[in-house]
């Protein structure tokens, strides 16, 4: 995957580096795997917005996704690496020997024609799946189990995989994109390699009709609004103190940047190491 750069010859082709989609080789995903979905634009069932900033955008069809991996102990041939609108990773079309099909995401390295598989007995490949008890300490990997069975759910975007560490008993030490250590336990399957789409972080859309192309409305800072729709809004001129009284949380929740992480979380046992924090400037 590369990306490519235009000529200078408008404003918004000035910085402009998309993708050349050089991997993918379908033009149209497989039918039997797409299904509706329906724009939210935000809201919940009641009408009311609970996350900002979402609205319109191009018409979608969702892609079935195997995060499970169900079908075990068997080789699937991949057909096509496909581009999918709704992440940003690739995906690869794979069929089985009676020709039934289904998606996976595509890592790293993964090309037509190459073949996977699922299963404890798995080659250690790009795009195999395996327990983390049969995958050799140090691999990176992704797709990752949390709950064995219920299937993967850790690194799953564009560029993204985990590294097993080490394992200690029933559990894998795996250390997550966050920096953050945790215990998963050795049955739950993982997949082998890097995601693809490596360069999707340095991708610079240069003007503001693409990110309503994605469905991302524009998005005002609340110091730049009133005191009644933000807690930071009012004030005479630039105000960082809200011009009046600082109401820190808003009726819906947090606005100054908070955890909101529970206190104490059954999961908490399964963490080694936190994420990597800032470190203050002193």
């Amino acid at each position: 995957m590369g990306l490519k750069s235009y000529r200078p010859i408008t404003p918004s082709s000035r910085y402009k580096l998309l993708p050349d989609f050089e991997e993918v080789t379908a033009s149209s995903p497989e039918k039997s795997l797409c299904r509706p979905l329906k724009k939210s634009g935000g809201r919940n069932n009641q009408g009311r917005i609970t996350c900002r900033h979402k609205g319109g955008g191009h018409k979608r069809k969702y892609r079935l996704i195997d995060f499970k991996r169900s079908r075990r102990d068997e080789v699937a041939k991949v057909v096509s690496i496909e581009y999918d609108p709704n992440r940003t990773a690739r995906i690869a079309l794979i069929e089985y020997p009676d020709s039934q099909r289904s998606y996976i995401i595509a890592p790293k390295g993964l090309e037509v024609d190459g073949v996977v598989s699922a299963g404890e007995n798995a080659p250690i490949k790009p795009g195999c799946a395996l327990p983390l008890g049969n995958i050799p300490t140090g691999s990176t990997i992704h797709n990752v189990e949390l709950t064995p069975g219920k299937g993967g759910q850790i690194a799953r975007s564009a560029g993204q995989g985990c590294i097993l560490s080490n394992r200690e008993g029933n559990y894998a030490l795996v250390k997550l994109p966050s920096g953050e250590i945790r215990k998963i336990h050795t049955s739950c399957y993982a997949t082998i390699g890097t995601v693809g789409n490596i360069q999707h972080e340095q991708v610079v859309s240069a003007k503001a009709g693409r990110s309503r192309w994605l469905g991302i409305r524009p998005t005002v800072r609340g110091m730049c609004m009133n005191p009644v729709d933000h807690p930071n809004g009012g004030g005479e001129g630039k105000s960082k103190s809200g011009g009046g009284r600082q109401h820190l949380k808003s009726p819906w929740g947090h606005a100054k940047g908070q955890k909101t992480r529970q206190k104490y979380k059954g999961s908490d046992k399964f963490i080694i190491e936190r994420r990597k924090t800032k470190k203050r400037r002193r």
